[in-house]
């Protein structure tokens, strides 16, 4: 078995013991019969795409949305742009955060080590970590206490709008909800739990890998951390059809990937653009599935 696969299977052998031992659900079924109102996913994609807009254009769709534009920023050093919304009426803010529509570059442009997290409490992925914690110093003034908070974000923007709405969690902010579109992983299954009251949707399509990574840090061979997701994985299916995951079934759907190379049809799956398309086809009509998961953690990783 090759040296990448042995240690995939570890790291899933070893979720598998903390995952049960740490009383969270194990289903695939697990997450709620709750009805999904696409139209918010809608509008929660056109503010993540907005990211990627210049400030005169956020400030277009700001009002156009009734909210007015309280911040715009870009983090020098890191190429992280984020902004703030502020609705009055609606006593609601929501920041942006801008992601990266390249997998190579959401892969290797940020330091994918686990590091213990003095703000958060927990190990969180410490490129995306460090970002949060840039934003969140700026921006931390501008936020009002008796107003909702909501983040999304698309990609790396999306793991850094999750690790920003844990540290805003813990300074006693309202949140509201965390919506993000081909995020990656920003912990472990610790840090999950710790934040598992969160209302996060993390939108995916079947073919965009950048959800299903890093599978761990592995800078140390002899204790391997496992990247863990956190909130309900919505998965865009073909047509109508969409499934939800949680928990333990979302990293069995993501260990397949070991086994597939990547295609230009990955990159393509990865777009904003694809992930509206696809959310515009389910306003009228939506339709929920069962997500096939392959339970046979050998058979995940075949021959040599």
């Amino acid at each position: 078995m090759p040296r990448f696969l042995y240690i995939t299977l570890i790291q899933v052998l070893r979720a598998l013991a903390i995952f049960c031992a740490s009383g969270l659900s194990i289903n695939a079924s697990a997450a709620k019969q709750e009805p999904i109102d696409f139209g918010v996913f809608k509008n929660y994609a056109l503010f993540s795409d907005a990211a990627y807009l210049p400030e005169s254009r956020i400030e277009e769709l700001a009002q156009s949305q009734n909210y007015s534009l309280s911040h715009y920023s870009d983090i020098n050093g890191l190429a992280v742009t984020y902004y703030l919304l502020t609705n009055v009426k609606t006593k609601s803010q929501l920041i942006g955060v801008r992601g990266t529509s390249n997998i190579a570059n959401a892969l290797l442009d940020m330091d994918a080590k686990l590091v213990t997290d003095p703000h958060a409490g927990i190990r969180l992925h410490r490129g995306f970590s460090t970002a949060a914690e840039k934003i969140y110093s700026e921006v931390k003034p501008l936020l009002k206490k008796d107003y909702t908070l909501s983040t999304t974000g698309h990609s790396l923007g999306g793991a850094v709008s999750l690790v920003l709405a844990m540290y805003l969690d813990l300074d006693g902010f309202s949140i509201g909800k965390v919506v993000t579109f081909g995020q990656p992983k920003v912990t472990n299954i610790a840090g999950a739990k710790k934040f598992n009251h969160l209302e996060v949707y993390r939108l995916v399509t079947p073919e965009d890998l950048v959800p299903l990574v890093p599978p761990a840090d592995t800078m140390d061979i002899n204790d391997i951390d496992i990247y863990w997701h956190l909130g309900k994985e919505v998965i865009l299916l073909a047509g109508h059809d969409y499934a939800i995951l949680e928990g333990l079934s979302s990293m069995l759907r993501a260990a397949n990937f070991t086994r597939q190379p990547i295609t230009e049809s990955n990159l393509q799956n990865h777009q904003m653009a694809r992930y509206r398309s696809l959310l515009e086809s389910r306003l009228q009509d939506a339709n929920r599935v069962p997500y096939e998961i392959d339970m046979n953690l050998f058979n995940l990783f075949g021959g040599e």
